[in-house]
């Protein structure tokens, strides 16, 4: 079934197909009709404190605006992350932005944070049924200066803060200039002591203590990923997400669009993050919980995420190319891992 509404929506431009999908899924959620087609597969899991149903989630990115929250938690996920999401509204990059690749199970955009704002998804949040773990994924708006990006994310954090399971700063995507040099150095460190110390404020505010995890990229060396490893252990971080999208064009050299600029998602990545996610749990050490997300196009690769040292792991481009079936193929493979039986 998937397969046919996959070769209509195919036929549309890619960000057509997106925003169309996004409608769909909206409407059914509120309708309660995908819950009829789908069951959320049951494995559950204590992650940063939190239950999970079970440990396979929506990555940032399908759902920026918060627009379908019911509709994908009908699907079957364990938990739904919303975002990235901007204090402002920003239209992002010219378009078109959005390219699929389909021999190589791929997808490059250079989306830009287009978002409608914090106050539109909080809107959306307020409005959801949805009632297990969300996530909310947050940034900095474009014309906001790296050394000003702080005061972003802090006016972000401040106004998710009681609508969230846990908030995910994202200092990874590779289309707004500037924002990865917030993964290294003092820029790091910087932005996560306070990030910090105003989730401790927030805390003693809210009577609740909502985790922060932030999300990296798949691009930087053994060493620096060590090095952002250790700062995320210094400042009392919750969690790390590994990892965004590659600026990598390796697997797919040749490919009509693969010069386009942007970040690459899909099943090129899936090594490269998996290489993250075990270089980050052998300087981690269980003492902080690790997410993956990269490649997941099939159930095992799952496994294999959570194999390498994740406790979670996260669909997106998997899920465009393969549908709902996808979620409960990774639940079952995960387990069937050996720790899992």
């Amino acid at each position: 079934m998937y397969s046919l509404a996959r070769e209509l929506l195919f036929k549309l431009s890619p960000e057509t197909s997106h925003e169309l999908s996004i409608d769909l899924i909206g409407a059914a959620g509120r309708l309660g009709l995908n819950g009829l087609l789908c069951n959320t597969p049951r494995l559950p899991v204590t992650v940063m404190g939190l239950q999970f149903a079970n440990p396979v989630g929506l990555a940032a990115g399908l759902d920026k605006n918060g627009d379908a929250i019911d509709g994908f938690a009908q699907l079957g996920f364990g938990f739904i992350e919303i975002g990235t999401v901007t204090p402002r509204p920003q239209p992002g990059n010219p378009k078109p932005r959005l390219f699929r690749l389909p021999e190589a199970t791929a997808i490059i955009n250079r989306m830009g944070f287009n978002n409608h704002g914090v106050d539109h998804l909080l809107a959306r949040v307020k409005a959801a049924r949805y009632r297990g773990v969300l996530g909310i994924n947050i940034g900095k708006n474009f014309d906001t200066p790296v050394e000003r990006a702080v005061d972003d994310y802090l006016l972000c954090l401040d106004k998710v803060y009681a609508h969230a399971s846990y908030v995910t700063v994202n200092v990874s995507s590779p289309n707004t200039p500037g924002l990865r040099s917030l993964q290294f150095g003092d820029s790091l460190k910087q932005l996560l002591e306070a990030l910090r110390r105003r989730q401790e404020d927030l805390a003693a505010e809210h009577g609740k203590r909502v985790p922060l995890a932030i999300k990296i990229a798949p691009d930087m060396s053994d060493e620096e990923t060590v090095e952002v490893a250790r700062a995320l252990l210094e400042s009392g971080m919750d969690g790390v997400i590994a990892t965004n999208t590659t600026l990598s064009r390796v697997g797919v050299e040749g490919l009509r669009f693969a010069d386009e600029a942007g970040g690459l998602s899909g099943a090129p990545v899936r090594e490269q993050s998996t290489h993250v996610v075990r270089v980050l749990a052998a300087e981690l050490g269980g003492r902080l919980p690790i997410i993956a997300a990269g490649g997941i196009t099939e159930g095992r690769h799952a496994a294999e995420k959570i194999a390498a040292g994740a406790s979670l792991v996260q669909v997106y481009s998997g899920f465009i190319y393969r549908g709902p079936a996808l979620i409960g193929e990774a639940v079952d493979a995960i387990a069937a891992l050996p720790h899992k039986a």
